[in-house]
């Protein structure tokens, strides 16, 4: 825009303004747009003194355009710029799988694929020339090692953590509930449990962090008593410790005062007035084998259940201190969930979302690889979470390792989330990551619980059309094998070819892997800290 008219709107308003007020004299009607000049000029002379926005300063009124345009692109992008395949997180080809299935929609598509098939990073599984019958039950996962006296059936779909307080009571219902309808499990997010949770009876993976809500002291330890109380309660049937989250690994975090009601604080068991903290580290452990003891000791205080961790990988090593750590103690977790860098979250700093962890892929890879490299793989159950929306990146998914998956964001577009971002301004337009109760409204919980079944179900029904395509009758017999990946214009191998495979106790044995030799040698049972 040329500078010289930059005062152009502001003057035409002043000129306007003294026109429509002549002319209201005569005719009285005039007066009403003589209001809106006049209106026009006074945030005119405000933009002029204002000092926050330069732009604003030197271009009044014509400069708030620019911010305007600004707060629709992204809505202007998603609904007219992009095509079927370009918006991301999910694009919109995913998203609108995810709701067809959960409004019990066949979701089909006519005249073939728009994937560029050629494309030197394509990935397709390899169907068989003799498929199977497909298997009407759907497939679930006992989880529960040699120390678990409740083991838990677990479906191979579930929802993955999400906390009263990012995501509304409403949306904690209608998630519960559809869990509840589905024998699916529900991750209840470190934010703890909430009568959201409680009340529709569904099964609940309860998540532990660093701020021990629902077992905590008043200073913020970890409480014993309290955990054991809420531990053994029916409805939860795992307890999951988190130690990291893809999307923010590392980072802790802070819930503002004006934030905390009444029922948030009655859930994390926190007092009102004052900043909740979320440690970026646990107090109740801080080395490979105290994060064992601790493990044992939830096991121990929940009558047996299934205790396990999250995180999302970042220092190899690390791992591998843990794996040496189970090694000198005999104690190991039931069950471990690897998130991926790509996972989702209700707010994090760009950096630690666009920079820190590995991806699911190249996580679950490496903790498969080592827990079978150490002969534990078969005590311990993995689950895994990253992105995971359609049937194809579930079988994907098993077929790097994992034994069940877990989902939060397609759980979130079962009910009816547009993909708006806004999960950390408690302005969500659809009433799922808000707290403001006239939004919550626009969620009404009954129709969205079905959704949240229907599209659970349907997923599970569509991989196991996939597994009979492939000529297999469980989902524990994809291989890396199954996946194939263009390597360039003409080069295709497998993920078992491009990825390695450690063989059974081989880390123990002696690995001559140059990689997994470096990490073993650098990891320690007794610190997080390498060696060397």
């Amino acid at each position: 825009m040329d500078h010289r008219y930059r005062l152009f709107p502001f003057q035409i308003s002043i000129v306007l303004t003294l026109v429509c007020l002549l002319v209201g004299f005569f005719f009285p009607l005039a007066l009403i747009p003589a209001a809106l000049c006049a209106a026009l000029v006074a945030l005119g002379f405000y933009d002029r003194q204002q000092k926050n926005h330069s732009l604003m300063r030197n271009y009044p009124i014509w400069g708030r355009l620019r911010y305007v345009i600004e707060s629709l692109g992204p809505a202007l992008r998603q609904y007219i710029v992009e095509n079927n395949r370009e918006g991301t997180p999910y694009n919109r080809d995913l998203r609108s799988l995810v709701y067809q299935r959960s409004k019990n929609i066949e979701a089909k598509k006519a005249f073939g694929t728009e994937l560029d098939v050629y494309n030197p990073t394509h990935t397709w599984m390899g169907h068989s020339m003799a498929p199977c019958e497909v298997t009407p039950e759907l497939p679930r996962e006992t989880i529960g090692g040699p120390d678990c006296k409740q083991p838990y059936s677990a479906s191979l779909l579930n929802i993955s953590a999400m906390s009263f307080g990012s995501l509304s009571g409403n949306a904690i219902l209608a998630l519960n509930s559809g869990a509840q309808k589905g024998v699916f499990f529900h991750t209840t997010g470190e934010g703890g449990i909430s009568r959201y949770h409680k009340t529709p009876g569904g099964a609940l993976n309860w998540q532990i962090g660093s701020g021990y809500f629902g077992c905590r002291t008043d200073d913020g330890k970890f409480a014993a008593e309290l955990f054991a109380q809420n531990a053994q309660i029916d409805q939860v049937k795992m307890i999951e410790i988190k130690l990291s989250q893809g999307a923010k690994p590392g980072h802790g975090g802070i819930l503002p005062t004006a934030k905390i009601s009444a029922e948030i604080a009655e859930t994390r068991n926190i007092p009102m007035g004052e900043d909740c903290i979320s440690p970026a580290y646990h107090s109740a452990f801080s080395t490979p084998l105290e994060l064992l003891e601790f493990v044992a000791k939830l096991r121990e205080l929940s009558g047996g259940k299934p205790v396990g961790f999250k995180f999302c990988l970042g220092r190899p090593w690390e791992f591998l201190a843990i794996c040496k750590a189970m090694l000198a103690t005999g104690i190991t977790p039931d069950f471990i969930v690897v998130d991926g860098a790509e996972g989702g979250t209700g707010a994090a700093p760009l950096e630690f979302a666009d920079r820190l962890g590995f991806p699911m892929r190249e996580g679950l890879t490496f903790v498969d690889n080592a827990l079978i490299g150490v002969g534990l793989r078969d005590r311990i159950k993995l689950g895994a979470s990253g992105k995971i929306a359609s049937a194809a990146g579930l079988a994907s998914t098993l077929a790097f390792g994992a034994d069940y998956c877990l989902a939060a964001r397609a759980f979130m577009f079962s009910l009816g989330c547009i993909q708006a971002q806004e999960c950390h301004t408690n302005t969500c337009p659809v009433g799922v990551a808000t707290q403001n109760k006239d939004l919550q409204k626009g969620l009404v919980v009954e129709d969205k619980a079905e959704r949240v079944f229907h599209y659970h179900q349907n997923s599970l029904h569509v991989l196991n059309e996939m597994l009979a395509a492939l000529g297999l009758h469980h989902p524990s017999q994809l291989q890396p094998r199954d996946i194939f990946q263009r390597t360039g214009v003409i080069g295709i191998q497998t993920y078992a070819e491009l990825y390695t495979r450690l063989e059974h106790a081989e880390l123990v044995n002696g690995t001559e892997h140059p990689i997994y030799a470096r990490y073993w040698l650098m990891s320690q049972a007794e610190s997080f800290q390498p060696v060397y």
